[in-house]
Parts: C-alpha cells; sequence; structure tokens
C-alpha cells in the first residue's frame, strides 16, 4: 500500500496563486475607493460655475469638467469622430487641433452635426468643459454646429467592485478544482493495486 501524502511543491504553487488572486481582488477594492473619491472630485468641478484658463494639455488632466476658457490662434487639424449631440442623440463630435498664442496646441470640439464635412472654423476664443483627452468641448458649440453632449463625470465607469468579486472567484475556484484534484489523488494512491 503506497503512502497518501500532499505533494508539497502543488501545494505551495497553487496557494501562491490564490495568494496573489486574493490581493488582486484586494487591490481592486482601493481601487474602486480611489475611483469613487476621483469620481466625486470631477463632480465638485463640474458644479463650478467660474471659468479657469486652458490650462496646457498636461495640467487640463487635473482639472477635468471645469469650465475653461482658451484662444485659438489658429487651426492646424481637424477631425470629425463619432460623439453625442446634447440630445443623446449619435453623430459626428467636430474637433479642432487648436495652436495657442504660446505656440502649443488643444484639441477642442467645436459642435455636433450628422455631416463628416469639415468647417470652415479657423480659430478664436472658445469656452467649454475640459473632458477627458483632454479637450475642449466648446459651450456654446462654433462653426453653426450643434451642441455636443456636456461631458458628465457621472459616465465615467467604476468596475472595480465587479473586478474584485472576479478575482475572489477565481481563488474559490482554484481551491476547489485543486481539492479535488487532491482528493481523487488520494483516493487512487489509497486503492489496493
Amino acid at each position: 500500500m503506497t503512502a497518501r501524502r500532499i505533494p508539497i511543491l502543488p501545494t505551495l504553487i497553487v496557494l501562491a496563486a490564490v495568494a496573489l488572486m486574493v490581493r488582486l481582488g484586494l487591490w481592486q477594492l482601493d481601487r474602486k475607493a480611489e475611483k469613487e473619491a476621483l469620481i466625486a472630485r470631477y463632480a465638485a468641478a463640474a458644479t463650478m460655475s467660474s471659468e479657469i484658463a486652458w490650462p496646457g494639455a498636461a495640467a487640463a488632466k487635473m482639472q477635468l469638467y471645469r469650465r475653461a476658457r482658451l484662444t485659438c490662434a489658429g487651426v492646424t487639424s481637424s477631425i470629425a469622430k463619432s460623439g453625442l449631440n446634447a440630445a443623446g442623440e449619435a453623430g459626428l463630435g467636430h474637433t479642432a487641433t487648436c495652436r495657442l498664442p504660446d505656440g502649443s496646441s488643444a484639441a477642442v470640439v467645436i459642435g455636433w452635426s450628422n455631416d463628416p464635412a469639415p468647417r470652415d472654423w479657423r480659430g478664436g476664443e472658445v469656452t467649454g468643459v475640459i473632458a477627458p483627452g483632454p479637450r475642449l468641448v466648446a459651450d456654446p458649440p462654433l462653426a453653426g454646429l450643434a451642441a455636443n453632449k456636456v461631458p458628465d463625470p457621472a459616465g465615467l465607469p467604476n468596475n472595480h467592485l465587479s473586478y474584485a468579486v472576479q478575482w475572489f472567484l477565481f481563488a474559490g475556484v482554484a481551491l476547489v478544482i485543486y481539492a479535488l484534484a487532491l482528493r481523487k489523488r488520494l483516493a487512487d494512491s489509497g486503492a489496493p493495486r
């Protein structure tokens, strides 16, 4: 009769994998709290009525959803990308790459339409809302276009709880599968030959 013993190396590997999955689940819970705080900060920024000067592309990421203004000294390129209008209808958001007076550039969504034809907008003063990208969504719209949907931080995804649950389930399933495999191995090693 063969001795029944638990294999050490496979057990350690499975336990290390389970520990890693649990750690990833806990990390996702931490990320959930961070994301909730970020969304709350963005929601507070969206309620501020005062405008700020366009802070530049790098700093704009810290000022998302704030009202801002800039001077477009000239348009270097433009493109029409899928977007929503103020009523939530799908169409095209017309985005211009603006050259700013300091020589830097900024993306400005000048408005919305169903027509992909480029707009003859050459620049000027723009006010709007800083959106992810970062880009300035013009409000009011320019070049005879309709209004784009105003960027809203409530639309940001916060899937971290579901990711945490997935990692915890993966850990549980790994333990169950290993326990079943171990049980079968121990039963087979105890069977008479």
